[in-house]
């Protein structure tokens, strides 16, 4: 009569937060980006991602213009003097 039912949370799963809170992904990105910079292969790989011909470079336009287009506006911790603005949300 008190058996669990399907959708009862299992003890483990019970610290677990998921979709936009899930905590152990955003530790595991925190990391992974942090290793990154300090592995002295940011300069390589921003290398490779240069655009490889005048029409690549302008598809990349056109697609970034698209997604501002989209936007709110950019952020106005970005022009702030003084402010840390390397620390996004």
């Amino acid at each position: 009569m008190n058996q669990p039912t399907d959708n009862a949370k299992q003890p483990d799963d019970a610290h677990r937060v998921q979709g936009e809170g899930d905590y152990d992904a955003a530790r595991r990105y925190d990391k992974a980006t942090t290793d990154f910079a300090k592995s002295g292969k940011v300069d390589e790989a921003a290398r490779d991602a240069k655009p490889t011909s005048p029409a690549e470079a302008d598809e990349l336009r056109q697609a970034e213009a698209e997604g501002k287009s989209h936007a709110k506006g950019e952020d106005p911790a970005l022009y702030r003097p003084g402010k840390d603005s390397s620390r996004g949300s």
